[in-house]
Order: C-alpha cells, then sequence, then structure tokens
C-alpha cells in the first residue's frame, strides 16, 4: 500500500510515467515496524516524478526525465532537522515539556515548543511559568488522559492522550479521515489554461519564475515551500511580527526562501499586491484559521483567478477534530502508530518525523502536478493534505500487531534497537547520521550563511538534469523586504 503507484494515482498523475522511476533500495535505513522507509521512498518519488512532468512539459523535452529515489538520501532527508548544525552547534529539537507522561490510566502527548503552547499547558495544570519537568510529571499522574487532552485542547494547548491502533480506528475522526483520499484535489473556478514560458539552461528548474506566497510552521508546510524553493520558485514566506519562529527550525526549512513578516490586518495592502503577483499560496495553520483574514481558497481564486491553494493540517479540515491544532508527535500518539512503535509498555516513536516530512513532498508533488495540469484544463486549485491521512495510508497497508504494541513485522536486533530508543524520554533525541540510523552518508553538505555555518541534508528530490541544492542559504526569519524578487 505504501508504495508510489498509490501516491502517484492520489496525485492524478499518468500510471505510464512510474516506468521512469527507479530507486536505491538499502535495507537498514529508517528501521521499524511500520513500512516507514517505503512511505519515505514513495513521497519522494512521486514529489521528483511530478517536478521531472512539468520540466518535460516546460523546457519542452519529447521525454520526461528518469527519475532516482536513494533511500540513503531520503533518510537523511527525513531527519534534516536532527542533521542541521549551526556553526557546530546542534539545535534543541524539543523542549523539556514535549514528550510523553505518565496520568492516572495511561499517557498522555504534549507539544509546548512554542512559548504560548507551553504557558496554556502549565496554565491547566495549575503551574507557573517557571515549572520543573518533575513539577509536571506530578500534576499529570494525578489527572486522567482524556481529561488532560480536553483541558489542554479547551485552552488552546496541545496535548493528546496515547490511544491504541483499535481504540484510534473507533474514534469518529479516525472515520471522517478513512472516508477521504490521501491527498484531495478540486478545481475552484474556470480560469484560462496556464501559460508558461519555456525553460532553458541547466539545471532543469520546473518550477522557475513562479511566486509562491508560504503561509506555514511547522514542519510539513515549510518543508514543501522549501522543496518548491529548490525547484527555481521565488518562495516567500510571510509570518505576523507577534508569532516569532524557532530559529534553528527556520534555518532547517528556510533553504532557498526568503523571509519577510506582514501583519495581515494592518500590512493588508501590501499583502495584496504580494497576492496579485502569486501563482501559488501554501497554508499550514489549523483549517479556518486564516478564513477570517479572507484567505479561504474561494476567496483568494476570486482575487486571483488561476492561483493554486495548497494546504496542509494536522487531522483534515472535517470531523470532530478539524479545528483542531496538531503536530507530527501529537498525530503518532493519538492513530496508535507510538502503541505500535513502542516497547516494554512504553510508547515509542517513528524514526523520524515521517508524517511531516513524507506530507511535505506529498504537498510539492500535489502543487507541481496542479501546474501541469492547469497548462492542460485551467483552472484555479485547490489541493490538500493530512498528517493524520498520511498516518492512516502508513498503517493501512502494515502488518499490525495486539494492542500492546507487539508487532508482527520482520524483527532484528537493529532494529529492536532502534525502537528501544526511540521509547520515552528517548523518542525526541534522536540520531545524528546521514542514513537515518546513526552512521555516516554521503547526503550531507556545509555552507557559509547568514545564519552561521551550516552543516545541512541535501534534498532528496532527483531527477536527470535536476537541481543538486538550493540556490540560497537561509536567513534570519522575517529580514526580508514584503517584495518579489
Amino acid at each position: 500500500m505504501t508504495d508510489i503507484r498509490f501516491a502517484w494515482s492520489a496525485l492524478g498523475g499518468d500510471p505510464a510515467l512510474l516506468a521512469q522511476v527507479s530507486s536505491v533500495v538499502r535495507e537498514e535505513t529508517l528501521p521499524a515496524r511500520l513500512p516507514v522507509r517505503d512511505l519515505a521512498r514513495s513521497c519522494v518519488g512521486a514529489c521528483a516524478l511530478a517536478a521531472a512532468e512539468l520540466g518535460a512539459r516546460r523546457a519542452p523535452l519529447t521525454r520526461t526525465p528518469a527519475v532516482r529515489v536513494d533511500d540513503g538520501a531520503v533518510a537523511t532527508a527525513f531527519v534534516s532537522e536532527r542533521q542541521l548544525l549551526v556553526d557546530g552547534r546542534a539545535p534543541l529539537l524539543f523542549a523539556p515539556l514535549s514528550r510523553f507522561w505518565r496520568t492516572a490510566d495511561g499517557w498522555v502527548r504534549t507539544h509546548a515548543n512554542y512559548p504560548h503552547h507551553r504557558e496554556r499547558l502549565l496554565h491547566v495544570l495549575g503551574l507557573p511559568a517557571d515549572a520543573a519537568p518533575a513539577s509536571a510529571e506530578r500534576a499529570f499522574a494525578e489527572r486522567a488522559a482524556l481529561d488532560v487532552e480536553d483541558a489542554v485542547h479547551a485552552a488552546g494547548g496541545l496535548a493528546v492522550a496515547l490511544r491504541t491502533p483499535s481504540q484510534w480506528a473507533a474514534h469518529p475522526q479516525a472515520a471522517e479521515i478513512a472516508a477521504r483520499p490521501l491527498v484531495e484535489r478540486c478545481r475552484l473556478d474556470a480560469a484560462r489554461a496556464r501559460a508558461f514560458a519555456p525553460l532553458d539552461g541547466a539545471p532543469l528548474l520546473p518550477a522557475a519564475g513562479l511566486r509562491v506566497l508560504d503561509l506555514t510552521r511547522v514542519l510539513a508546510g515549510p518543508v514543501a515551500t522549501r522543496t518548491l524553493a529548490l525547484l527555481g520558485a521565488d518562495v516567500l514566506r510571510v509570518d505576523a511580527p507577534g508569532l516569532p519562529e524557532l530559529v534553528d527550525q527556520h534555518a532547517d526549512t528556510g533553504f532557498g526562501k526568503r523571509s519577510t513578516l506582514l501583519d495581515l490586518t494592518a500590512d493588508r495592502r501590501a499583502f495584496e499586491e504580494l497576492l496579485a503577483a502569486a501563482d501559488v499560496v501554501v497554508t499550514g495553520y489549523r483549517p479556518g484559521a486564516l478564513d477570517r483574514f479572507g484567505l479561504s481558497p474561494e476567496a483568494l481564486a476570486e482575487r486571483r483567478p488561476g492561483l493554486v491553494v495548497a494546504q496542509v493540517s494536522a487531522w483534515g479540515a472535517y470531523g470532530p477534530w478539524g479545528g483542531r491544532r496538531g503536530f507530527d508527535s501529537l498525530v503518532q500518539a493519538a492513530t496508535g502508530i507510538a502503541v505500535t512503535e513502542g516497547s516494554a509498555g512504553r510508547p515509542g516513536a517513528l524514526p523520524a518525523q515521517a508524517l511531516d516530512h513524507g506530507t511535505g513532498y506529498l504537498l510539492a508533488a500535489a502543487v507541481l502536478r496542479a501546474l501541469t495540469e492547469q497548462a492542460h484544463e485551467g483552472g484555479s486549485r485547490l489541493v490538500r493534505l493530512a498528517l493524520a491521512r498520511t498516518a492512516a495510508w502508513l498503517t493501512e497497508g502494515a502488518r499490525m500487531g495486539e494492542d500492546d504494541g507487539k508487532g508482527t513485522a520482520k524483527e532484528g536486533a537493529d532494529a529492536e534497537e532502534a525502537r528501544r530508543r526511540r521509547a520515552e524520554p528517548a523518542a525526541d533525541d534522536g540520531g545524528r547520521g546521514g542514513d537515518g540510523r546513526g552512521g555516516p552518508g554521503p547526503w550531507i553538505a556545509e555552507a557559509g550563511s547568514p545564519v552561521g555555518r551550516l552543516r545541512y541534508a541535501l534534498p532528496p528530490v532527483s531527477f536527470d538534469g535536476g537541481p543538486r541544492d538550493w540556490a540560497r542559504p537561509p536567513g534570519p526569519w522575517g529580514a526580508d523586504p514584503a517584495r518579489w524578487l
């Protein structure tokens, strides 16, 4: 189920083009009970094929360039945040309050990397702003997991109760997700067909000349727009001045992009000028959160006919959890993945934030395919993905074990040790290697940048004649003017 054919079909791609894709399989990468390596390979391969397809149309070429997917490059990119070094310093990936906690009746997973989420979590627990993790541990131990989940959500924070696969399958949100395609795609209007300027020179950059407004945060959306920047797009990330991004997180996902700050109320004219010349808008906030600013897909397409609108969320834009905040780690906990990957009665984690990274590459692929379709058929387009739907894809074809987390997939000493390391509290630490399991690899580069000397993972999207690295390193958050190049 997690092969490229399913992903390519979900993107509306021509199945004949799959003959252009080849893979370098490395069995030791991304070890897990669930088929993480296959999912990662499929997402990156589908993205590379969509890029090659658009590049062939624009060049123009008589044949779509060959795509080569190397598991080593994919595994390295799927832990890009762990590969990053800034002036030799490794970033802090998760804050002390972002982890699993024992409750009176089970486990709960929290996410408190951002200061406002930390404040809301501590408020629910009745703790001061400077509370130590030990105090939080005692507070969690006195409460039921579902009670914590509901109270933290009501306060605008982030926490989910750990669920087994069968418990999640019985949840109404799971039913809503199962009824949706992996990639939601629709046409918003009858705008005329897109006319592309022909490409020339090398490397082949399928997105050259396209302008992408990046309204995303952590992590799938920024991965998608980072990929579009690799392929030649002018990507301008727009953030609100009062919501600063984590510095290292911005460095990891900021390759190829520029970054500006705009208040969507006070700076509305500047935003509308950007929108008037944009080709793509990518959003990664809670479903509906931007609608009050006139940024629903329909409103955007009405003001800018021919636009491609791409949306990504944690739980989907539907169902009882459609308006909830979420992150990869929370989706793993809620959907039973953390139980499946756990050991000795403790929850575990995938060897990468694979839901984020995989969904990010699929989102970029959906944008590229929408652009190709526009050249044939016209029409503004909406493409939409959700981490929880990607999680369903990951688990659908897997050989699941019992609810105690004893998997039935092929076991090995290395895989079992990897699961043990991913159990709490090590789930957020992660190895730092080139192949997704701690060993060195050739898929790492170094470069100077305005934010320091960087060691970083090279992009895994590869096709004949395509780019091998980003044209520009990341700069400081919010340092660029609000205009197109």
